[in-house]
């Protein structure tokens, strides 16, 4: 448990020091994020927090996650790099939807047949079990890809995905330290950490944004805590086995799912692409019908 407090406590530090330096760099360089008719900030902010939440979390996962025990995680690194840099370069210079997807398939890739991280079986969902090899390796790229562009969508209302990620981290990093998945644990919490000091930057009115290169990492580090999740809880011999895992999983990231589901939907009916930007998230809605960021 010490180990836990001491990983936040250091991720939170790190972001809490870096933010106001970014802050900084971002109004004397001018890198802020432009509004529009879409978005519903009226004033220039730096969108650029992603880069304060990634240092502080891989500074204190490099500390604190043992990688000699723990193998896999030099890959998990190694994706969170991918996203990183392709949301800076998005927040920089503004990405296709292509490139981005090409960008996540990599990061994917390294995942599922590097890092381990798959699903090979629905645990009896909709009556599945053991999945074909095929269909499973597909299973495994939709959800990471999904995962991590429903957090990128989510963020659209100050401290609503950094809220929803400190939310979804707590669950799982709770539930993999029950189950003594030490490792698990202290990413889940150190990317929790850092979320709670850029949230105190990011409360409404905001200071700074988190951009695609936080919202993209969120997701990326939920992906791999969800297929891990699903893994793992099902076995029976864990301290705390849980016969729906795939279904838990699904309802600790529901909000971000739910609404990037709906809103591809209502695209692809209206004959758009479902990475056409607009206004018809959920926390649009509710902005549109009166309600203040924080009420969302």
């Amino acid at each position: 448990m010490l180990d836990i407090l001491l990983t936040a406590s250091v991720s939170f530090i790190i972001t809490f020091l870096a933010i106001p330096v970014v802050i900084q760099v971002a109004e004397q360089k001018k890198l802020y994020d432009i509004p529009d008719e879409r978005k519903v900030h009226t004033r220039l902010v730096a969108s650029l927090g992603g880069v304060g939440i990634f240092g502080g979390f891989l500074l204190a996962s490099l500390l604190s996650i043992q990688g000699f025990i723990n193998p896999e995680f030099q890959y998990f690194f190694a994706a969170a790099l991918v996203i990183f840099f392709l949301g800076l370069k998005d927040d920089l210079l503004i990405l296709s939807a292509s490139k981005k997807f090409v960008g996540q398939i990599i990061a994917a890739s390294i995942l599922i047949h590097l890092g381990g991280i798959r699903l090979d079986s629905m645990y009896g969902l909709f009556g599945f079990d053991q999945l074909p090899e095929g269909f499973g390796l597909a299973l495994s790229y939709l959800t990471i890809i999904v995962v991590i562009n429903s957090f990128n969508l989510i963020d659209g209302v100050d401290g609503l995905a950094a809220s929803l990620g400190i939310l979804t981290m707590l669950v799982f990093g709770m539930y993999f330290f029950a189950v003594d998945q030490q490792a698990y644990a202290l990413m889940s919490f150190s990317m929790a950490g850092s979320l709670v000091a850029f949230l105190i930057f990011n409360h409404h009115p905001a200071k700074i944004f988190m951009g695609d290169s936080g919202s993209l990492m969120i997701g990326l580090v939920n992906a791999i805590l969800v297929i891990k999740f699903i893994n793992v809880a099902h076995t029976p011999f864990v301290a705390v086995p849980l016969s729906s895992s795939v279904a838990i999983g699904v309802a600790i990231l529901i909000v971000p799912l739910l609404d990037t589901l709906r809103v591809f939907s209502i695209r692809i009916l209206n004959g758009k692409s479902p990475f056409t930007p607009d206004r018809n998230h959920v926390h649009h809605l509710l902005l549109d019908r009166g309600l203040s960021h924080a009420a969302v």
